[in-house]
Formats: C-alpha cells, structure tokens, sequence
C-alpha cells in the first residue's frame, strides 16, 4: 500500500503523513513542487526519527509519478463519488491525497481509477491532511488485511 501527496504545501502535515506510513507499513510517494524546502525543520520534528522507517519516493511532477505507477490510483477527494465505506481497496493501490488549499487539478481526477469520499457533517469542509490519510489508511488495510503484526 502507498500514500502519494500531490503538491503538499505544509512541511508538518508531511512528516505526519511520514510518521503514519512508518507505523502501519506504506511507501510515501511525494509530488513535487511542494511548498516548502525538504529540509524545513517542521517537517522533521513530525517526522521525528521515524522516516527512516518508511519508503520515501519524490517525484519531480505528476507526469513523473504517473511514469512510475503500477497499480490503481484511489483518490480521496472532498468530491468523490464513492463514500470510504462503499469503497473496495486492493493491495498495491496507491491512496492519492490533494494539497492542502486546492486539493486535486481535474487532470489527477481524470487519471484516478477510483475517486472516495470520507463522510463529515454537512457543516464543515474537510479533514486535515494527516488526519485523511489515517483513516483512508486503516481501511485500506482492514480490507486487504495487511494491518503490521
């Protein structure tokens, strides 16, 4: 199982996104340009010492990215047409993740193989980044029963 970010733009929500992927098993693959330098302090002190615990893959763009997949793509989007619960993960997907501010471009939702929506309250917007990522992380890995012993 991989978490790709697309053009993250807050160097804490990637190290919290890193420090996930460390505990539970999944590769991160990071699409540039993000929005900060690599070596931003923040990011490091989410991370703490844990992302030599995880796969780290940074992609120059998208077209890069692409040039590298191997299995589906599952986007998760405030405007995706399948609710998290509805949605059938298999090992090997690559759970995609949109920037912060703007989320996915129309030409990452039309490459998607599959887009997913977690349910919130009609009064709010979204979920953080980090916190998207763990929970379409736990169920893709409830589903294909890849959980870490």
């Amino acid at each position: 199982m991989r978490i790709a970010l697309f053009q993250p733009e807050i160097a804490g929500n990637v190290g919290a996104v890193l420090r996930l992927a460390a505990c539970l098993g999944a590769a991160v693959d990071l699409i540039e340009p993000m929005g900060f330098p690599w070596s931003d302090k923040s990011r490091k002190r989410s991370a703490m010492d844990y992302e030599a615990h995880v796969e780290i893959v940074r992609h120059a763009d998208w077209d890069a990215f692409v040039a590298k997949l191997t299995g589906r793509v599952i986007l998760f989007t405030t405007k995706g047409g399948t609710r998290l619960h509805d949605a059938a993960f298999a090992p090997g997907d690559t759970l995609l993740f949109g920037s912060e501010s703007a989320g996915a471009p129309d030409f990452v939702h039309a490459r998607a193989d599959l887009t997913v929506r977690i349910p919130l309250r009609p009064q709010v917007r979204s979920l953080n980044l980090g916190v998207s990522a763990g929970i379409g992380l736990a169920e893709a890995l409830r589903q294909t029963k890849e959980w870490p012993e």
